[in-house]
């Protein structure tokens, strides 16, 4: 863990992991990612994020919040990851999720294929590419976007990805009630599952849309 790091972030992490219902080991992994955010932030300016207690809960948990959601998909694209939120968190989570990581910045993309060699990440691949350009129709279990667009937009730019029975799984604050009715034909609403991230008072939820039948 870099020197930087006061113990009590450790503290935060383990106590989110637990509530979370993951592995206390996945610390190492996860505060190595912080570590290489951190450090390219300062230079590339990935996230306006800056405190690293700040970006534990509002990166790192508010990310695997999600994690029960994907654990039963194959493959994930994550559509305009930035630094590689959720997409990283998620992988280094699961190592049997296949996630594209893809993202059309330049910066960001350098840093997302150093952050995969780095983390040793066998199970993500970097797509440096806007996600209408991803020619790979119907490739994926699952979609997500963590701050893309609305439930529409996302559709839009990456609803061809998606595997006829796959779910765009995406995050938002409070319940998208005007994104949910201005689904585009053929697309409706499966659940939508209120989050709790450990550290944040903030609203969270999960939409799940999916074809309709």
């Amino acid at each position: 863990m870099p020197d930087t790091f006061p113990p009590q972030l450790r503290d935060t992490l383990d106590a989110g992991l637990d509530a979370l219902g993951l592995d206390r080991a996945l610390a190492a992994p996860l505060l190595a990612y912080l570590g290489l955010l951190l450090r390219w932030n300062r230079a590339y300016n990935l996230t306006a994020i800056r405190d690293p207690g700040q970006m534990v809960v509002r990166h790192l948990l508010d990310s695997l919040a999600m994690h029960p959601y994907v654990a039963a998909a194959g493959t994930l694209a994550d559509l305009g990851t930035g630094p590689g939120l959720p997409g990283i968190p998620l992988a280094i989570a699961h190592p049997a999720l296949q996630v594209a990581l893809v993202e059309s910045n330049g910066k960001k993309a350098r840093f997302l294929r150093e952050a995969v060699r780095a983390l040793q990440l066998d199970n993500a691949r970097v797509l440096e590419s806007r996600a209408e350009a991803v020619d790979a129709p119907g490739t994926f279990d699952a979609i997500t976007a963590r701050a893309l667009a609305s439930l529409p937009g996302i559709l839009a730019v990456g609803g061809h990805l998606l595997a006829p029975a796959g779910r765009l799984l995406a995050m938002k604050g409070a319940p998208p009630d005007a994104e949910i009715a201005a689904l585009p034909p053929g697309w409706r609403l499966e659940a939508l599952h209120r989050l709790v991230v450990p550290g944040l008072a903030a609203e969270r939820h999960l939409a799940v849309v999916r074809r309709s039948p």
